[in-house]
């Protein structure tokens, strides 16, 4: 099985539970986990962190083979079904339409669609009800795409991290 990371997976993992300097175990264990061919993410997640002046940002810049670039057919093909999708939601407030299709989001779903990759993201589903934001699980519902969470993702791989004896 094969991942394709969200923006918040790094950027929650930084600020809350895997800060780079308490756990850099984390952050090799993604390197490591990239090189076997398991996880990646894509370019417009890159270019998101990129926009920050700290230490992800410095990382990312470092391990820019880690994020995959969006422009074959048939991811292109995908996210036109996503955007065809996203606006046949015509119940959500005017200008959410435009600020899920603008960002990373839409191309993580068109990535996970065309290869057949899981996305990983702190977003969770929300009721079909909610009009002001649209939410990557609703979407992967909606279109058969898998998706879980960065703690889900840990358990899939086995990712261990563990002390050395001092």
């Amino acid at each position: 099985m094969k991942y394709i990371l969200d923006s918040n997976t790094f950027i929650e993992a930084k600020n809350r539970y895997y800060s780079m300097t308490v756990c850099p175990a984390y952050w090799q264990w993604l390197l490591n986990a990239h090189g076997e061919g398991h996880i990646y993410s894509i370019d417009l997640v890159k270019d998101e962190m990129l926009k920050q002046h700290d230490e992800l940002a410095d990382w990312t810049r470092a391990h820019s083979d880690f994020f995959v670039d969006v422009s074959e057919s048939k991811i292109q093909e995908k996210f036109a079904e996503v955007a065809a999708y996203v606006a046949s939601l015509t119940h959500m407030r005017n200008g959410t339409h435009e600020d899920f299709m603008s960002g990373a989001d839409p191309w993580l779903i068109a990535v996970a669609l065309a290869n057949d990759f899981t996305i990983v993201t702190q977003e969770s589903l929300v009721s079909a009800d909610v009009r002001k934001k649209i939410y990557i699980p609703n979407v992967c519902q909606a279109l058969g795409a898998k998706y879980i969470n960065t703690f889900e993702l840990l358990h899939e791989l086995e990712a261990e991290f563990v002390l050395s004896a001092a």
